[in-house]
């Protein structure tokens, strides 16, 4: 369903320490722990004697000793010590996974290890420049398809009523998106002029009447999505506006990384970075905390869409021009996986 030929988030770079974190990616079940130099290393989850959890282990060195035995394992899953006997086995050992450290994630690559190129992660530089802020709430494991997620990114309508008291504004179902694709990718934008700013928008940059909106979004394949928004004095919105002349403005990211976990569950990794009010602390409450409320709103429609698809795996479904980008990007996810087959 997924391909594995791909970087994926394991775990925010805080998670990962000197103590095994376990987690299940595209179905395998992994370990991840720091070396001694710092480094994230990531190993199955198995021990290949007895089939213990290593992540039921104890971190020594530059490996894992599992818990059972006291097999000891390197960061590149060779067994290295059995106790009792000075010989190994040639076959004992356990998978390794490449793993990168960027964008304060931790990335994984699940496939053939010989084609893991760290250049193919995706280019999330919001997440660290000193120009803007960056808001990292802890991963949310959710009890649904990742391509969910994706879904509800790439159709910002349902801001209207699903975050109605926050983000939402009537204005976005009222302009048809523009929607543009690559080999990997899909952005779907709209502009929504002269009209009331969403709550939070005219809170956040003390908007008063109106304001030009704009609301877009980019899924780079298979599992990252970049949602771009914010707000402007009326007349320097636009795509031919000039925003930055603009006296109030709020300026945002939203960065989406949905992990699959299994078919039907997957880790969200989420953050936000901002472009202004850096040392605003009411600002930075309404990121770290209001934003994060607005993202529960979704999981309660994610996992109930899940938990339906569950019961009824045919439904009858009804498709709008809203739903073209989200189309496109689960056909770019199938494609991926089927030239892997």
């Amino acid at each position: 369903m997924f391909p594995r030929n791909a970087w994926y988030v394991a775990a925010w770079a805080r998670e990962v320490a000197r103590e095994p974190l376990a987690r299940k990616i595209l179905g395998e079940d992994v370990v991840l722990f720091r070396r001694t130099d710092g480094k994230p290393a990531a190993l199955e989850d198995q021990c290949c004697h007895r089939q213990l959890p290593l992540s039921l282990g104890k971190i020594e060195g530059d490996g894992l000793r599992c818990g059972y035995h006291g097999y000891r394992f390197d960061a590149s899953g060779e067994c290295v010590e059995i106790p009792g006997q000075t010989t190994i086995p040639p076959n004992a050992g356990v998978r390794s996974f490449p793993v990168v450290e960027r964008w304060h994630w931790v990335w994984i690559w699940p496939g053939d290890p010989a084609l893991a190129d760290p250049s193919k992660i995706p280019d999330l530089w919001w997440a660290d420049h000193p120009d803007w802020q960056f808001t990292a709430p802890d991963m949310v494991p959710l009890a649904c398809d990742s391509r969910l997620i994706i879904d509800n990114v790439l159709d910002a309508t349902h801001l209207t009523y699903v975050h109605a008291s926050s983000i939402g504004s009537g204005g976005l179902t009222e302009v048809q998106p523009t929607v543009d694709t690559g080999d990997n990718h899909v952005r779907v934008s709209r502009w929504v002029l002269n009209k009331p700013p969403p709550p939070m928008y005219a809170k956040a940059g003390n908007f008063e009447g109106n304001a030009d909106r704009w609301a877009a979004v980019e899924f780079r394949a298979p599992c990252a999505a970049v949602n771009f928004a914010g707000c402007v004095d009326v007349g320097h919105g636009g795509p031919d506006g000039d925003i930055a002349a603009s006296k109030r403005r709020v300026e945002l990211v939203a960065i989406s990384l949905p992990t699959p976990s299994t078919d039907t569950s997957c880790y969200y990794f989420f953050g936000f970075s901002r472009a202004f009010a850096h040392d605003d602390p009411e600002v930075e409450r309404l990121f770290s905390e209001v934003m994060v409320d607005v993202f529960r709103e979704d999981f309660v429609i994610l996992e109930a869409q899940q938990k339906r698809i569950n019961e009824r795996p045919a439904p009858r479904k009804v498709s709008t021009v809203n739903d073209r980008a989200s189309f496109l990007a689960r056909g770019m996810i199938e494609r991926m996986a089927g030239a892997e087959q």
